[in-house]
Protein backbone atom coordinates (compact mmCIF):
# COMPACT_ATOMS: atom_id res chain seq x y z
CA UNK A 1 0.00 0.00 0.00
CA UNK A 2 1.42 3.37 -1.06
CA UNK A 3 2.31 6.14 1.89
CA UNK A 4 -0.60 8.42 2.10
CA UNK A 5 0.14 12.06 0.79
CA UNK A 6 0.92 13.46 4.57
CA UNK A 7 3.95 11.57 5.28
CA UNK A 8 6.55 13.20 3.05
CA UNK A 9 5.22 16.96 4.14
CA UNK A 10 5.99 15.26 7.91
CA UNK A 11 9.08 14.02 7.37
CA UNK A 12 9.99 17.32 5.57
CA UNK A 13 8.84 19.71 8.57
CA UNK A 14 6.54 21.30 6.43
CA UNK A 15 3.30 19.42 7.91
CA UNK A 16 4.20 21.58 10.94
CA UNK A 17 4.45 24.56 9.48
CA UNK A 18 1.11 24.11 7.91
CA UNK A 19 -0.11 23.72 11.30
CA UNK A 20 1.40 26.79 12.74
CA UNK A 21 0.04 28.66 9.78
CA UNK A 22 -3.50 27.37 9.69
CA UNK A 23 -4.35 28.37 13.43
CA UNK A 24 -2.76 31.89 13.03
CA UNK A 25 -5.71 31.70 10.39
CA UNK A 26 -8.14 31.59 13.27
CA UNK A 27 -7.30 35.27 14.37
CA UNK A 28 -8.80 36.17 10.70
CA UNK A 29 -10.73 33.61 9.33
CA UNK A 30 -11.31 33.06 6.07
CA UNK A 31 -11.22 28.71 5.80
CA UNK A 32 -14.75 28.41 4.27
CA UNK A 33 -16.56 30.37 1.35
CA UNK A 34 -17.93 33.37 3.42
CA UNK A 35 -13.76 34.50 4.39
CA UNK A 36 -15.62 36.37 7.03
CA UNK A 37 -12.15 37.80 8.51
CA UNK A 38 -13.83 36.77 12.21
CA UNK A 39 -10.91 36.65 15.34
CA UNK A 40 -12.83 33.39 16.42
CA UNK A 41 -11.13 33.94 19.87
CA UNK A 42 -13.25 37.11 19.97
CA UNK A 43 -16.27 36.13 17.92
CA UNK A 44 -18.34 33.34 16.09
CA UNK A 45 -18.99 33.85 12.61
CA UNK A 46 -21.42 31.66 10.21
CA UNK A 47 -19.68 28.35 11.11
CA UNK A 48 -20.76 29.56 14.76
CA UNK A 49 -17.89 27.56 15.94
CA UNK A 50 -15.33 29.28 17.88
CA UNK A 51 -11.53 27.91 18.09
CA UNK A 52 -11.75 24.69 19.59
CA UNK A 53 -13.36 21.74 17.01
CA UNK A 54 -16.54 20.38 18.16
CA UNK A 55 -17.02 16.67 17.38
CA UNK A 56 -20.64 14.67 17.11
CA UNK A 57 -19.20 11.18 16.50
CA UNK A 58 -16.92 8.50 15.16
CA UNK A 59 -17.45 5.41 14.08
CA UNK A 60 -16.84 2.97 10.84
CA UNK A 61 -19.15 3.91 8.35
CA UNK A 62 -19.99 1.48 5.71
CA UNK A 63 -22.34 3.45 4.05
CA UNK A 64 -20.33 5.46 1.91
CA UNK A 65 -19.55 5.22 -1.52
CA UNK A 66 -17.69 2.01 -2.71
CA UNK A 67 -14.17 3.04 -3.06
CA UNK A 68 -14.37 4.61 0.53
CA UNK A 69 -15.58 1.54 2.53
CA UNK A 70 -14.07 -1.53 -0.04
CA UNK A 71 -11.06 -2.71 2.75
CA UNK A 72 -13.07 -1.88 5.86
CA UNK A 73 -15.01 0.37 6.09
CA UNK A 74 -14.61 4.71 6.31
CA UNK A 75 -13.47 6.18 9.87
CA UNK A 76 -15.44 8.58 9.68
CA UNK A 77 -14.90 11.88 12.26
CA UNK A 78 -18.41 14.13 12.01
CA UNK A 79 -17.37 17.15 13.02
CA UNK A 80 -20.35 19.88 14.06
CA UNK A 81 -21.22 22.92 13.02
CA UNK A 82 -20.68 23.98 8.58
CA UNK A 83 -20.27 26.44 6.86
CA UNK A 84 -23.63 25.91 4.96
CA UNK A 85 -27.38 25.86 6.52
CA UNK A 86 -29.36 23.72 4.37
CA UNK A 87 -32.88 23.77 4.86
CA UNK A 88 -33.08 20.03 4.63
CA UNK A 89 -29.97 18.76 6.56
CA UNK A 90 -30.33 15.73 8.10
CA UNK A 91 -28.01 16.30 10.86
CA UNK A 92 -29.52 19.91 11.90
CA UNK A 93 -28.56 18.98 15.56
CA UNK A 94 -24.94 18.65 14.75
CA UNK A 95 -24.31 20.94 11.76
CA UNK A 96 -26.75 23.82 12.38
CA UNK A 97 -27.35 23.43 16.52
CA UNK A 98 -23.47 22.35 17.09
CA UNK A 99 -24.21 19.63 19.24
CA UNK A 100 -21.23 17.99 19.88
CA UNK A 101 -18.07 17.33 22.20
CA UNK A 102 -15.01 19.94 22.03
CA UNK A 103 -12.28 17.92 21.96
CA UNK A 104 -8.51 18.80 22.10
CA UNK A 105 -6.32 18.26 18.86
CA UNK A 106 -4.67 15.15 20.90
CA UNK A 107 -8.07 14.19 21.68
CA UNK A 108 -8.98 13.85 17.63
CA UNK A 109 -5.52 12.08 17.58
CA UNK A 110 -6.74 9.60 19.48
CA UNK A 111 -9.56 9.04 17.59
CA UNK A 112 -7.65 8.79 14.35
CA UNK A 113 -5.70 6.45 15.45
CA UNK A 114 -8.89 4.42 17.16
CA UNK A 115 -10.31 4.06 13.52
CA UNK A 116 -7.11 2.69 12.39
CA UNK A 117 -6.86 0.35 15.17
CA UNK A 118 -10.29 -0.86 14.49
CA UNK A 119 -9.44 -1.66 10.94
CA UNK A 120 -10.72 1.83 8.84
CA UNK A 121 -9.75 1.53 5.16
CA UNK A 122 -8.99 5.63 5.44
CA UNK A 123 -9.86 8.51 7.87
CA UNK A 124 -13.05 10.09 6.49
CA UNK A 125 -12.93 13.89 7.65
CA UNK A 126 -16.88 14.78 7.62
CA UNK A 127 -17.90 18.75 7.47
CA UNK A 128 -14.08 19.87 8.03
CA UNK A 129 -13.37 23.20 6.14
CA UNK A 130 -14.33 25.52 9.52
CA UNK A 131 -12.28 23.09 11.39
CA UNK A 132 -9.39 22.48 9.02
CA UNK A 133 -6.77 24.09 11.47
CA UNK A 134 -7.54 22.02 14.39
CA UNK A 135 -7.96 18.42 12.23
CA UNK A 136 -4.08 19.39 11.00
CA UNK A 137 -2.67 20.10 14.45
CA UNK A 138 -4.55 16.62 15.52
CA UNK A 139 -3.32 14.68 12.02
CA UNK A 140 0.50 16.15 13.28
CA UNK A 141 0.30 14.38 16.52
CA UNK A 142 -1.28 11.26 14.83
CA UNK A 143 1.30 10.48 12.44
CA UNK A 144 3.67 10.83 15.04
CA UNK A 145 2.14 8.25 16.91
CA UNK A 146 1.78 6.00 13.88
CA UNK A 147 -0.97 7.15 11.66
CA UNK A 148 -0.75 5.95 8.14
CA UNK A 149 -4.25 5.56 6.53
CA UNK A 150 -5.30 7.88 3.45
CA UNK A 151 -7.19 11.11 4.31
CA UNK A 152 -10.71 12.14 3.17
CA UNK A 153 -12.04 15.38 2.86
CA UNK A 154 -15.59 15.49 2.88
CA UNK A 155 -16.94 18.77 2.84
CA UNK A 156 -19.84 20.63 1.81
CA UNK A 157 -17.81 22.14 -1.25
CA UNK A 158 -17.75 25.76 0.21
CA UNK A 159 -14.09 25.41 0.74
CA UNK A 160 -11.90 28.47 0.26
CA UNK A 161 -8.62 29.10 -1.63
CA UNK A 162 -6.89 29.37 1.59
CA UNK A 163 -8.20 26.32 3.31
CA UNK A 164 -7.05 24.35 -0.30
CA UNK A 165 -3.79 25.49 0.12
CA UNK A 166 -3.12 24.20 3.33
CA UNK A 167 -4.21 21.06 2.30
CA UNK A 168 -1.83 20.49 -0.82
CA UNK A 169 0.24 17.32 -0.52
CA UNK A 170 -1.57 16.36 2.71
CA UNK A 171 -5.22 15.32 1.11
CA UNK A 172 -5.14 11.94 -0.48
CA UNK A 173 -8.91 11.98 -1.33
CA UNK A 174 -11.33 15.04 -1.69
CA UNK A 175 -15.18 14.14 -1.78
CA UNK A 176 -17.03 17.20 -2.07
CA UNK A 177 -20.67 18.16 -2.99
CA UNK A 178 -21.86 19.94 -5.37
CA UNK A 179 -25.22 20.91 -4.76
CA UNK A 180 -25.72 24.05 -7.01
CA UNK A 181 -25.88 25.52 -9.84
CA UNK A 182 -28.19 28.14 -9.11
CA UNK A 183 -26.89 30.87 -6.70
CA UNK A 184 -30.59 32.06 -6.07
CA UNK A 185 -31.63 28.39 -5.24
CA UNK A 186 -28.29 27.65 -3.17
CA UNK A 187 -29.02 30.70 -1.17
CA UNK A 188 -32.71 29.91 -0.73
CA UNK A 189 -32.60 26.44 0.37
CA UNK A 190 -28.60 26.61 1.89
CA UNK A 191 -28.15 30.66 2.84
CA UNK A 192 -24.94 30.77 1.79
CA UNK A 193 -24.00 33.20 -0.99
CA UNK A 194 -22.44 32.64 -4.45
CA UNK A 195 -22.35 28.80 -4.51
CA UNK A 196 -21.63 27.63 -7.79
CA UNK A 197 -18.58 30.22 -7.60
CA UNK A 198 -17.17 29.07 -4.65
CA UNK A 199 -17.71 25.41 -5.35
CA UNK A 200 -16.57 25.06 -8.86
CA UNK A 201 -13.54 27.45 -7.68
CA UNK A 202 -12.87 24.95 -4.87
CA UNK A 203 -13.62 21.57 -6.88
CA UNK A 204 -11.04 22.49 -9.63
CA UNK A 205 -7.92 23.23 -7.09
CA UNK A 206 -9.58 19.94 -5.72
CA UNK A 207 -9.28 18.58 -8.80
CA UNK A 208 -6.01 19.85 -9.38
CA UNK A 209 -4.32 18.26 -6.50
CA UNK A 210 -5.25 15.09 -6.68
CA UNK A 211 -6.87 14.20 -10.19
CA UNK A 212 -8.85 11.60 -11.16
CA UNK A 213 -9.91 8.61 -8.83
CA UNK A 214 -7.54 5.55 -8.82
CA UNK A 215 -8.19 2.76 -7.12
CA UNK A 216 -6.25 -0.17 -6.01
CA UNK A 217 -6.69 -3.83 -6.63
CA UNK A 218 -9.09 -4.28 -4.31
CA UNK A 219 -11.49 -1.31 -5.56
CA UNK A 220 -10.06 0.71 -2.82
CA UNK A 221 -9.88 4.84 -3.42
CA UNK A 222 -6.12 5.45 -3.19
CA UNK A 223 -6.48 9.21 -4.29
CA UNK A 224 -8.33 10.92 -6.07
CA UNK A 225 -12.08 12.93 -6.67
CA UNK A 226 -15.16 12.01 -5.76
CA UNK A 227 -18.14 14.31 -6.50
CA UNK A 228 -21.56 14.10 -4.88
CA UNK A 229 -24.39 15.65 -6.21
CA UNK A 230 -28.22 15.41 -4.37
CA UNK A 231 -30.96 14.85 -6.81
CA UNK A 232 -33.35 16.90 -5.59
CA UNK A 233 -37.50 16.98 -5.75
CA UNK A 234 -38.59 19.20 -8.58
CA UNK A 235 -35.05 20.92 -9.24
CA UNK A 236 -33.96 18.98 -12.31
CA UNK A 237 -32.73 22.07 -14.05
CA UNK A 238 -30.24 22.82 -10.90
CA UNK A 239 -29.12 18.83 -11.31
CA UNK A 240 -28.45 19.45 -14.94
CA UNK A 241 -26.10 22.48 -14.66
CA UNK A 242 -23.98 20.52 -12.13
CA UNK A 243 -23.74 17.83 -14.58
CA UNK A 244 -23.13 19.79 -17.30
CA UNK A 245 -20.48 21.35 -15.63
CA UNK A 246 -19.25 18.26 -14.33
CA UNK A 247 -18.62 17.07 -17.72
CA UNK A 248 -17.30 19.79 -19.54
CA UNK A 249 -14.68 21.15 -16.49
CA UNK A 250 -13.63 17.95 -14.82
CA UNK A 251 -14.12 15.44 -17.71
CA UNK A 252 -15.87 11.63 -18.52
CA UNK A 253 -13.38 10.17 -15.86
CA UNK A 254 -14.65 11.86 -13.08
CA UNK A 255 -15.97 9.37 -10.54
CA UNK A 256 -19.45 10.86 -9.44
CA UNK A 257 -21.99 9.50 -6.77
CA UNK A 258 -25.01 10.42 -8.00
CA UNK A 259 -27.47 10.39 -4.56
CA UNK A 260 -30.90 9.33 -4.39
CA UNK A 261 -31.59 8.79 -1.44
CA UNK A 262 -33.13 13.01 -0.34
CA UNK A 263 -35.56 12.69 2.10
CA UNK A 264 -36.98 15.95 3.91
CA UNK A 265 -35.82 16.68 7.25
CA UNK A 266 -35.09 19.94 9.60
CA UNK A 267 -37.76 23.06 7.93
CA UNK A 268 -37.72 20.82 4.08
CA UNK A 269 -41.36 19.78 5.25
CA UNK A 270 -42.14 23.84 5.18
CA UNK A 271 -41.60 24.29 1.96
CA UNK A 272 -43.86 22.81 -0.71
CA UNK A 273 -40.83 22.61 -3.41
CA UNK A 274 -38.98 20.35 -1.09
CA UNK A 275 -41.57 18.77 1.14
CA UNK A 276 -41.42 15.66 -0.33
CA UNK A 277 -38.69 12.45 -1.62
CA UNK A 278 -37.63 12.34 -5.02
CA UNK A 279 -39.78 10.27 -7.22
CA UNK A 280 -37.90 7.52 -9.34
CA UNK A 281 -38.23 9.23 -12.79
CA UNK A 282 -36.44 12.23 -11.28
CA UNK A 283 -33.39 9.68 -10.31
CA UNK A 284 -33.40 7.78 -13.57
CA UNK A 285 -33.87 11.33 -15.29
CA UNK A 286 -30.78 12.68 -13.63
CA UNK A 287 -28.97 9.60 -14.56
CA UNK A 288 -29.61 9.18 -17.78
CA UNK A 289 -28.67 12.64 -18.27
CA UNK A 290 -25.34 12.18 -17.19
CA UNK A 291 -24.59 8.89 -19.14
CA UNK A 292 -25.71 11.24 -21.93
CA UNK A 293 -22.96 13.88 -20.69
CA UNK A 294 -20.36 11.05 -21.08
CA UNK A 295 -20.33 10.56 -17.47
CA UNK A 296 -20.38 6.61 -16.76
CA UNK A 297 -18.17 6.16 -13.92
CA UNK A 298 -20.88 6.53 -11.29
CA UNK A 299 -21.27 5.08 -7.90
CA UNK A 300 -24.14 2.46 -7.68
CA UNK A 301 -26.07 3.79 -4.23
CA UNK A 302 -29.14 2.09 -5.55
CA UNK A 303 -27.38 -1.24 -4.74
CA UNK A 304 -26.97 -0.22 -1.07
CA UNK A 305 -29.92 -0.55 1.72
CA UNK A 306 -31.21 2.59 2.33
CA UNK A 307 -30.36 2.20 5.96
CA UNK A 308 -26.47 2.00 4.91
CA UNK A 309 -26.62 4.59 2.91
CA UNK A 310 -24.93 8.61 3.65
CA UNK A 311 -27.25 11.34 4.36
CA UNK A 312 -27.75 14.60 2.13
CA UNK A 313 -24.41 16.19 4.00
CA UNK A 314 -22.56 12.34 3.40
CA UNK A 315 -23.23 12.36 6.95
CA UNK A 316 -25.22 9.94 9.44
Amino acid sequence: MPDPAYLALYRSGELARRVERALAMLHECRLCGWECGVDRAEELGPCRTGMGALVATSYIHHGEERPLVAGGGSGAIFFAGCDLRCQFCQTARWNIQGQGQELSARQIARLMLDLQRKGAANINLVTPAHVAPQILAALLIAVEEGLRLPLVWNSGGYDSPETLALLDGIVDIYLPDMKYSDPSLARRLSGVREYPRVNRRAVLEMHRQVGDLVVDERGRARRGLLVRHLVMPGHDENTAGVLRWIAEHLGPNTYLSLMDQYRPAYRAFARPDIGRPITPQEYAQARELAESLGLRRLDDNLLLDPSERSSVNGED
